[in-house]
């Protein structure tokens, strides 16, 4: 358990004791360090419930945390706020468990098993930066609650069906007719593709653009998707090569932001669901007549703002989105059998998210014990306020943007002339630019990217973060070098070592508040609050160089436990640290 956790127990239970019924003890950490480390604000709320002063009541408060052996001083402040600073042997003691302990300090979570969709690249599309905050904060969310003890499993859900596979396939035909695809005779032998990943990206805008443009082209798409999705065997053996070309394109590029899915599946993955699935809604009434379609009405009493009936058959018999949402769901519960399931998307799908999940629940595909959550996010915009674009007015795609990020790295990387891994360091600090800047800003407000402004080594960015935690290792290695050793940590020297023992104190609080809101930002802010301590702690204090042993042996030993949670706090935002900058 952590050491805060255990004495704000510990607390509640001496505060229950002698008659204050506070639920549960909560040490906040104090925006005012020159009265305390934390502060109690429960004599407020106390006070209706005891019918007695605030002041009263943080007296009674005061004596028992006295009393309780954690704090050097305990001071009140008016209206009944308390201050309190702990003891430098906790302080002392936690660092050397701290360096010593498996756990770091963190408390696991009671296991449960989440299942989580994000991703949502388009097969045979160019993945672009509408992409990047689902990759980004899905990956920093998986990486999160496998660190706090559950088991994860992710899947990257693509879009492998629908009009734009008939606009693929009507555009291979119209450049290849002599494909034994197009032939009405089934092979055993199909024709090998003449087209590469970079073919595709230049191939459905160019088929959506004549489609919009061509009501004879739109129709013959039309037909094709429709003939796809029946099953027609000549166009499912091309759209199974298109899908391969392309899934190895998108997880090159996902990889190069490192981001993993345990399951590469698409909504086609559904189909051997949905049938049935439809036919049990029938039979249990779920389904209603609506102008053709049938519908599940999801409408409650509570609701204050219309909600719309979820569409599962339109009129002409085809199936929706929300549809093989559906199936994929029965498919989960069916092969998985998760406590809960979150989706993460553009926030603009929330009102959708909430059809389907209650109408999930009100056909039992999951029960009332599984919990379905949608967590949804803003845009990532350009230095001029609007979303990202090309010249020609398309969405900028992830390569491209990496290449950006890159070329500004670039300008800043003079020292690494010589390195013969120049290149990959070089995409690693970019990467950590991208995903800090995307992580550090709250996940459902829209933010600026600008890449002059987070690629400085100087400001709040993954390079300054990257840089700092280099030059941590590089102290350590030179110490190990001379044959420093750091076992034990002996006492504090200086303000600012005590700043970063409480900073690492909080780091529990920090991961479940950032599990609790699925707020990353709240992780991004403490890397950089600790990060930017230690650097005033390194400038005070020259580790290296310093006479007296037991000061540097506490000095090292910090400087480690400062490391190893940069380490850990950076892995869990997905970025990797190179080895020098």
């Amino acid at each position: 358990m952590s050491l805060i956790k255990q004495i704000e127990e510990d607390l509640t239970k001496k505060m229950n004791k002698a008659n204050i019924p506070i639920e549960k003890v909560n040490l906040l950490e104090s925006k005012r360090k020159d009265l305390g480390d934390y502060q109690l604000n429960d004599a407020m709320s106390l006070a209706k419930i005891l019918h007695k002063s605030p002041m009263l009541i943080a007296e009674d408060m005061k004596r028992i945390l006295e009393e309780s052996g954690y704090f050097d001083n305990v001071t009140i402040a008016s209206i009944g706020f308390i201050n309190v600073s702990l003891k430098e042997e906790i302080l002392v003691n936690f660092v050397d468990n701290y360096y010593n302990s498996s756990d770091k300090d963190v408390d696991l979570l009671e296991k449960k098993k989440i299942f989580l969709d994000y991703g949502g690249a388009n097969i045979a599309k160019t993945l672009h930066v509408g992409h990047l905050r689902s990759a980004n904060i899905g990956e920093a969310l998986k990486r999160l609650t496998k660190r706090l003890g559950q088991e994860v499993i992710c899947d990257v859900h693509f879009g492998d069906i629908g009009r734009q596979s008939g606009m693929v396939i009507y555009e291979i035909r119209n450049r290849y007719p002599n494909l034994n695809y197009f032939t009405e005779e089934e092979s055993n032998n199909w024709d090998e593709l003449p087209i590469t990943a970079k073919d595709l990206e230049e191939i459905y805008p160019v088929a959506s653009l004549k489609a919009k443009e061509d009501e004879n082209i739109m129709e013959e798409v039309r037909l094709i998707t429709k003939e796809l999705e029946e099953g027609k065997p000549n166009y499912v053996a091309l759209w199974d090569k298109i899908k391969k070309i392309s899934i190895e394109d998108i997880k090159e590029i996902y990889k190069k932001f490192n981001t993993d899915f345990d399951l590469w599946e698409g909504e086609s993955a559904c189909y051997s669901y949905m049938n049935p699935m439809i036919e049990n809604l029938r039979n249990k009434g779920y389904l209603e007549k609506s102008q053709g379609a049938e519908v599940i009405e999801v409408r409650e009493d509570t609701d204050k703002a219309p909600m719309p009936d979820l569409v599962v058959v339109k009129s002409n018999g085809a199936t929706l989105y929300a549809t093989r949402e559906l199936a994929t769901m029965v498919s989960r519960v069916e092969r998985f059998n998760p406590d809960e399931m979150w989706y993460l998307t553009d926030l603009r799908q929330g009102l959708y998210f909430e059809q389907v999940f209650r109408a999930a629940h009100k056909t039992k595909i999951v029960s009332d014990n599984t919990k379905l959550s949608f967590f949804g996010f803003g845009t990532m915009n350009g230095p001029d306020g609007k979303p990202f674009k090309t010249r020609d007015g398309g969405a900028l795609s992830l390569k491209t943007l990496l290449k950006e990020v890159k070329k500004e790295v670039t300008t800043h990387s003079h020292n690494l002339e010589n390195e013969s891994n120049k290149e990959e360091i070089i995409e690693q600090i970019a990467v950590a630019a991208i995903k800090y800047a995307d992580l550090l800003s709250n996940r459902t407000t829209d933010y600026i990217f600008d890449p002059k402004k987070f690629v400085d080594v100087e400001g709040k960015t993954g390079p300054y973060l990257l840089y700092t935690t280099i030059r941590m290792k590089s102290l350590l290695k030179k110490a190990k070098e001379n044959n420093l050793n750091y076992k034990k940590y002996n006492s504090i020297t200086n303000e600012v070592e005590k700043e970063l023992i409480t900073l690492l104190l909080n780091k529990n609080k920090i991961l479940h508040k950032a599990y609790d809101t699925k707020e990353l930002n709240v992780i991004s802010d403490y890397l950089y609050q600790l990060t930017s301590t230690y650097s005033k702690f390194y400038e005070k204090c020259h580790v290296l160089t310093e006479n007296n042993k037991n000061i540097q042996e506490n000095w090292l030993l910090l400087t480690k436990n400062v490391y190893d949670t940069n380490v850990e706090l950076l892995s869990i935002l997905g970025i990797e640290i190179p080895e020098k900058m």
